[in-house]
């Protein structure tokens, strides 16, 4: 079984996480220190709250580091709402420089007819390219999402899944070095979210890294 580590730096909601993967027989283990992250098989970023607060707090676990190495070196990891954002270079949100890991910037959702910001809600999601997490995931499954603002990846093919907000598409999904990050939440969007997961977990057992 791989050791998954999840990314405790303050801003995630672990609890809900750990539970989403507890459903398919996965444990993870709490990171917050260097020794323990280089022992894991794989890593989850996850994220609630602002752009600027989060690289604080990601700053002072000291963990940074590792993690722009872990990503530019290949290694899986599953990047999760504000998790997504902060591996891009920055955000409108924010004055911070993100992970940088992702080239690209973290947009604010335009200002839509009918629609509110924050995005708060379900959405479906269309795939646009190729991922290994999304073969054979049928199109149009609806997540729940939370956010004010989205990724614009420099390079087009890093979009592999986007979502709709009024007359817009914004990237709901992004995949770059083996790196799977999703603007939505997962964990709390039903048997959709969950089949994804549990995606990612195959993937990383027949998947030599």
């Amino acid at each position: 079984m791989a050791k998954i580590g999840l990314i405790d730096y303050g801003m995630g909601n672990l609890f809900s996480v750990q539970q989403a993967f507890k459903r398919v027989n996965q444990p993870l283990e709490i990171i917050s220190d260097i020794k323990i992250l280089k022992s894991c098989d794989a890593l989850i970023l996850p994220g609630v709250g602002a752009f600027d607060p989060a690289m604080t707090n990601l700053n002072n676990t000291n963990l940074i580091p590792s993690i722009i190495d872990w990503v530019n070196n290949g290694q899986p990891l599953l990047g999760i709402c504000l998790g997504l954002q902060l591996l891009f270079e920055g955000s409108d949100e924010g004055h911070l420089k993100g992970l940088g890991v992702i080239k690209g910037q973290i947009r604010k959702l335009p200002e839509e007819r009918n629609e509110r910001i924050p995005h708060i809600g379900w959405s479906p999601i269309y795939k646009t390219n190729e991922c290994p997490i999304l073969e054979n995931y049928p199109d149009s499954n609806w997540m729940y999402f939370v956010h004010s603002y989205s990724a614009c990846p420099l390079k087009q093919k890093s979009t592999v899944a986007t979502t709709k907000f009024g007359k817009t598409d914004f990237s709901s999904i992004v995949w770059h070095k083996n790196t799977f990050a999703c603007q939505f939440h997962p964990e709390k969007s039903g048997v959709a979210g969950q089949k994804l997961i549990f995606n990612w977990i195959n993937w990383l057992k027949t998947t030599k890294f």
